[in-house]
């Protein structure tokens, strides 16, 4: 699809509707307010114990889970698990800042008479442990929207059911952190426009709540060192997800640049020796890389003042520090906010409403208490306000999508780089096949062709890219290059084994960039109207991933997203020239739609910088008689037969199929399509000869 949309406190915890995770029990006892999930509870007001799974929500501010606990129970044991199935989704830099994180949180509960319990292995198992030692009665969890994530929660709630005890399974309070009073998440908007005619005001942030000792004679468990929990991690992998892993530590603009030299190597004990040092200067840059903010909750919350204050200056070497990091990370306006603070927020060192309410206390500060209906004012304080809102926004979506499942395919949460990521996948064996949609597009764009190709004996997965549909639209830089990548992520964490790569519009081209960067991931490609030039005789390699949008591209964006809300039914009827019937209502809704979204402007600045310089003819060199060509020859964007002349000419091994459709013709003659893409995959899982398949 080519460029369709997109444009851009109390003592008690505060009462909130609830959302059950799990289905209750009986014999009802009163259960706690604020975000907790209705749980049934015993007849007991006051349990004796109960346990307090830390995931990701490393700190002890904001915390409704911990107010309420200590309301219920007598003792709270909190504990942190290092199971391989969460830590394997991090980078180096988040397990780094994860230790920190720990560290802080360990010290700052044994500072109110409490401990943190570390324990390695898989979640439930220690948890059905803990509950059997400590005879507790509930424990509390946070709620999550990635599906692995939910998954696991699943496990740990099965394995209490059927660990048997004489005094009764303990109770599974799911929590969260309220942003919004919303009555009913059922209801909510899928449209941002509408959901900001509620006029729902952020809620405030929870005190630090009173904790009392554990009485227990087991052992807290110790921190690991870095090397020590890289070790843990390589233990619980197989060698090849290990190598396949080491492929995205090498951003894709090194690679075109062919510095082939690999990044040195560091020890875990000298990097954690470096930030050490940085810890002993009291920087927040605590990480070897030293570009993110972490630490205890704190320190992040001093960075914070720092960031909001930038504009004021200062004396202090810390938040001069930050000043030089925002300025440069500042690749757009606003966007160093989600550079520097993205990775706290996830771990959740600090929540997102502590953000907001500082951010805000800070704007009255600066104007005698007053707040001006016409905005912030300050460019700081609207960069961490608007981002946490935008976060918030596409997290209460995904948890909607994830408990309703309305849409036409039942959806799943990926986080990539600590962005919210919507997939789907259909079929249960057969070879691995990802879609990738157009600009402006979304997985459901191949509403006729998940399925259908799924029944030819595949497996079929199909994700709607970072700021596309209702994946997050964070305040990034968006480049052909950064979408690569996380379609390099996604084959590597989700899928784990190479795959037929199919991608229409710009979609081909991010496809083919892939597979001409990580061979190893591709089986191979189907382009269907594939964005992307032939150059004959191109050697040189001119790529840069380091691009900052300009004053000119955010007013040009501005005034394309105008112009395409207006235009989109003809616009997009005009890419189906045969079946313009398939330009139907839901899915323009669903573009409109997607183009109220917080940060669209952002990602329509991207048309204003793409870089399509490295030709197909380039990216599809090694991949003879494994690329097959799709075209529509009505399309209206290209002159198909020039295109097609070109990719025969300099184009080794391609299979062409012409089809009597225009831009999209996979969702314009779908059967004619999957039909298509059913043989193909058969001809190269046989190894067959493209020429056996003409």
């Amino acid at each position: 699809m080519p460029l369709l949309t997109f444009p851009r406190s109390l003592p008690l915890p505060l009462p909130f509707p609830p959302f059950p995770f799990f289905s209750p029990r009986s014999t009802p006892r009163p259960s706690c307010i604020c975000s907790l999930s209705a749980r049934t509870r015993r007849t007991d007001t006051h349990s004796d114990s109960a346990i307090l799974w830390f995931k990701h929500d490393l700190r002890l501010d904001d915390h409704p889970a911990l107010s309420a606990a200590v309301q219920m129970h007598r003792s709270i044991l909190p504990l942190y698990v290092f199971d391989h199935r969460i830590l394997s989704r991090y980078s180096d830099e988040l397990l780094e800042l994860v230790l920190f994180a720990l560290e802080d949180l360990r010290n700052s509960l044994k500072g109110k008479g409490s401990n943190l319990m570390i324990r390695f292995g898989s979640a439930e198992n220690v948890i059905a442990e803990l509950v059997k030692e400590l005879q507790a009665t509930d424990v509390f969890i946070e709620e999550e929207v990635e599906y692995e994530m939910r998954k696991m929660i699943g496990v740990v709630k099965d394995t209490l059911e059927t660990s048997s005890s004489s005094d009764g399974n303990p109770d599974i309070v799911m929590w969260r952190t309220p942003f919004y009073h919303v009555k009913n998440l059922k209801d909510l908007p899928t449209s941002y426009n509408d959901f900001k005619k509620l006029k729902l005001l952020p809620t405030s942030p929870l005190p630090l709540a009173t904790l009392s000792a554990v009485e227990t004679e087991l052992d807290w468990g110790h921190l690991p060192t870095f090397s020590d929990l890289k070790e843990f991690i390589k233990d619980k992998s197989g060698k090849s997800k290990q190598s396949w892993n080491l492929m995205n530590e090498m951003p894709a603009e090194v690679i075109l640049k062919e510095n082939l030299s690999k990044p040195s190597r560091t020890n875990g004990n000298s990097l954690i020796a470096k930030s050490m040092r940085r810890r002993l200067d009291k920087s927040v840059f605590v990480t070897q890389k030293g570009d993110v903010v972490g630490g205890g909750t704190n320190s992040v919350l001093n960075a914070l003042a720092a960031y909001l204050r930038y504009l004021e200056g200062t004396a202090r070497d810390d938040w001069q520090e930050v000043h030089k990091r925002l300025r440069n990370a500042e690749t757009r306006d606003g966007a160093s906010f989600t550079s520097l603070f993205g990775p706290a927020l996830c771990l959740g060192i600090i929540s997102r409403r502590r953000v907001h309410y500082e951010a805000v206390m800070y704007e009255k500060e600066r104007n005698a208490g007053f707040l001006s209906p016409f905005g912030y004012s300050a460019a700081t304080v609207a960069a961490a306000a608007d981002a946490v809102c935008s976060m918030e926004w596409f997290w209460l979506l995904a948890l909607k999508d994830q408990l309703t499942n309305e849409g036409l395919y039942s959806v799943r949460i990926w986080r990539w780089r600590g962005h919210l990521i919507q997939y789907t996948v259909v079929g249960h064996e057969g070879p691995a096949i990802l879609l990738v949609h157009g600009f402006g597009a979304f997985l459901e764009h191949y509403r006729e062709n998940i399925n259908g190709i799924a029944e030819g004996g595949n497996r079929v997965w199909a994700v709607t890219m970072l700021g596309f549909g209702k994946s997050e639209k964070p305040n990034v830089v968006y480049t052909e290059l950064l979408w690569a990548e996380l379609l390099r992520d996604f084959i590597i964490e989700v899928v784990g084994e190479p795959m037929h790569l199919v991608g229409n519009s710009i979609g081909g081209y991010f496809v083919a960039i892939v597979a001409s960067l990580w061979p190893t991931l591709v089986k191979s490609v189907i382009l269907i109207n594939s964005a992307g030039n032939v150059i004959p005789g191109f050697s040189s390699q001119r790529f840069s991933n380091e691009r900052r949008t300009s004053g000119a591209a955010g007013l040009g964006a501005q005034l394309l997203l105008f112009y395409l809300r207006l235009n989109i039914r003809n616009i997009v009827k005009n890419l189906y020239p045969t079946k313009t019937k398939r330009a139907d209502d839901w899915l323009i809704n669903e573009m409109l739609r997607a183009s109220y979204d917080p940060g669209v402007v952002a990602v329509l600045e991207s048309i204003f910088s793409f870089d399509l310089s490295i030709p197909l003819n380039y990216l599809l060199e090694g991949y003879e008689e494994k690329t097959l060509i799709v075209q529509g020859m009505k399309d209206p964007l290209s002159d198909s037969k020039a295109k097609l002349a070109m990719l025969k000419e300099h184009c080794a091994g391609l299979v062409i199929r012409e089809l009597d459709a225009g831009h999209c013709p996979h969702d314009e003659q779908p059967e004619k399509v999957n039909s298509i893409i059913w043989e193909w995959v058969v001809a190269v899982e046989r190894k067959r000869p493209a020429e056996t398949y003409k």
